[in-house]
């Protein structure tokens, strides 16, 4: 498995956020996404809130793709939300940095690291066959 060695992502004040750092020894699901992907929204976020309730030991992280120069704000984000509050912590890739680094093939695409920093798994979408591929995949990882 290949070793990653941070992955920097930026929060709402436009800070600078090293995930790996800040979810140290947690399994990470990370789902690449845009506001404008109605995949994404209408189904892999709610997917991925799913996992965050199922799998205890396990950190959701949503990472908005920026894929323009506009500056994404927090209400942005939380514009395709019913509720106020986030239902796990979603940061902006700022010029798709991430996206690319991990080769996306679009979004969503789900990333899975362990707690020793390897990727596990990178799957693309949110139709039934990625759903499936993943849960099996977080099975495997979580219930170890």
């Amino acid at each position: 498995m290949n070793t990653i060695e941070s992955i920097y992502v930026e929060d709402f004040n436009q800070n600078q956020i090293d995930l790996l750092k800040k979810y140290e020894n947690k399994a990470i699901l990370i789902l690449i996404y845009n506001n404008q992907c109605l995949g994404c929204t209408g189904r892999a976020i709610p997917f991925a809130y799913n996992f965050q309730k199922e799998y205890k030991n396990l950190q959701v992280i949503g990472i908005h793709a920026n894929f323009n120069s506009n500056l994404v704000t927090e209400e942005d984000i939380k514009s395709i939300f019913t509720i106020d509050e986030l239902p796990f912590p979603i940061y902006i890739d700022k010029n798709h940095k991430v996206y690319d680094e991990f080769n996306s093939e679009g979004t969503p695409q789900w990333i899975l690291i362990t707690p020793k920093r390897e990727l596990y798994r990178s799957i693309f979408g949110s139709q039934s066959g990625a759903q499936n591929r993943l849960s099996y995949a977080l099975d495997q990882l979580c219930n170890v």
